[in-house]
């Protein structure tokens, strides 16, 4: 049996008193401009959508369908092509769980044949260790910055084994806000199908590409052995709505992942579902808001490095609403986390995000800015810098 794993970051929520309300100033924080629920039903209303006002009042408290109601599944489904339909995705409670889920349903215990995947680090944990967490074998590759963090596809091509059975990304990526080129996907996809292996895309940052032209295909329309993982969290802002999916082309293995959730999170809450659908069909309008929120904040961000470019270094991102960093300074990203946390600044430290020791050349820690708040918590870190800076040594 699989050991339960040490979650990375749970000494970084001690560390930013997460139960406790958190610290004055949060740069850890990586979804975008979250709505209230009072703005998300006015929201609603202005756009005619009353109907959900009035169901969101009246609904009946019993079990939704395993997998989603067919409303919801059948308005997610419009976020993707022609080959994704309402009967292609099933609803999770929240996209955390769907993760292991799939795993275990390819590579896991319930598995006929067991099997190895291969990912990449660093990560977002449960993304990059998730088939060894349900009895897998795995192979992680390194990113490098160097490499504008980015995969090397011929280290992927020498990672596969016989018994390989999927590959695990994260586009745009956690914890640097880059991604991949289409031609990149095309290649990757090429190599997949090479080896008739399954494609696994953590997509949780899709639709929040800086420049709209740099976006790629969902991965579950850009291959037949796709799957798209998803949650109303992070472009929408909708964390508290605690709804996640996973789509994908291929009803074999989405039959398997139905059958798993029957000893899992079987079904959402309607009241979930409907503050989903809510906003979905306000979907533009939100998007809208908060890229441009991401944008505003990128450029103060932009700034700061400029500005303190003696003291930090990065890979510029290009999606999403967060960035990795390294400090040039006398402390590791773990100890600057400490130092930052003692003034009431947040940020996720480098052992949120790898397993181990972190070499000092990836020793990054990652920032978010997609809440209108953070340009107050730049500006906290900015007078850090300045008030340290003096008695720093660079390395």
């Amino acid at each position: 049996m699989a050991e339960i794993p040490v979650p990375w970051s749970k000494k970084h929520k001690k560390l930013t008193k997460a139960s406790s309300g958190g610290l004055p100033y949060s740069l850890s924080n990586s979804y975008a401009q979250p709505l209230t629920s009072k703005e998300l039903l006015d929201l609603s209303r202005e756009r005619g959508f009353t109907n959900l006002i009035d169901e969101y009042s009246n609904h009946s408290l019993e079990y939704t369908p395993n997998g989603g109601s067919m409303d919801l599944r059948d308005e997610i489904s419009n976020l993707y092509g022609d080959n994704i339909h309402a009967e292609n995705i099933l609803v999770f409670p929240g996209a955390q769980v769907v993760i292991p889920t799939v795993a275990r349903a390819i590579v896991g215990s319930t598995s006929d044949k067991g099997g190895h995947a291969i990912s990449f680090s660093p990560g977002y944990q449960s993304v990059v260790q998730a088939p060894l967490h349900v009895g897998g074998t795995l192979t992680s590759i390194p990113l490098y910055p160097d490499e504008k963090w980015q995969m090397d596809l011929s280290k992927v091509n020498d990672a596969v084994q016989p018994d390989t059975k999927y590959i695990v990304t994260n586009q745009p990526h956690n914890p640097a806000g880059t991604l991949m080129t289409l031609q990149t996907q095309k290649d990757l996809v090429a190599l997949a199908q090479k080896h008739n292996l399954h494609i696994l895309c953590d997509e949780v940052y899709r639709l929040l590409e800086h420049d709209p032209e740099d976006r790629i295909s969902a991965m579950a329309d850009a291959y037949e052995k796709g799957i798209s993982i998803v949650t109303l969290s992070k472009p929408w802002g909708a964390c508290g709505v605690s709804i996640g999916w996973v789509a994908t082309q291929d009803i074999t293995l989405l039959d398997t992942i139905s059958d798993l959730q029957y000893f899992g999170s079987a079904c959402p809450s309607r009241a979930s579902e409907i503050q989903a659908l809510m906003v979905l069909k306000s979907s533009d309008w939100i998007l809208d808001r908060n890229i441009k929120i991401i944008r505003r904040n990128k450029k103060l961000l932009e700034e700061f490095m400029t500005k303190y470019s003696d003291y930090f270094m990065w890979v510029p991102p290009r999606a999403g609403a967060i960035a990795a960093i390294r400090f040039l300074g006398p402390y590791s990203s773990s100890q600057l986390g400490i130092e930052l946390a003692n003034q009431g600044i947040g940020i996720k430290p480098s052992f949120c995000f790898a397993d181990g020791d972190v070499p000092e050349s990836l020793d990054y820690f990652r920032v978010g800015f997609g809440e209108e708040k953070a340009s107050l918590a730049l500006e906290a870190l900015g007078t850090f810098v300045e008030e340290r800076k003096s008695s720093w040594i660079l390395k």
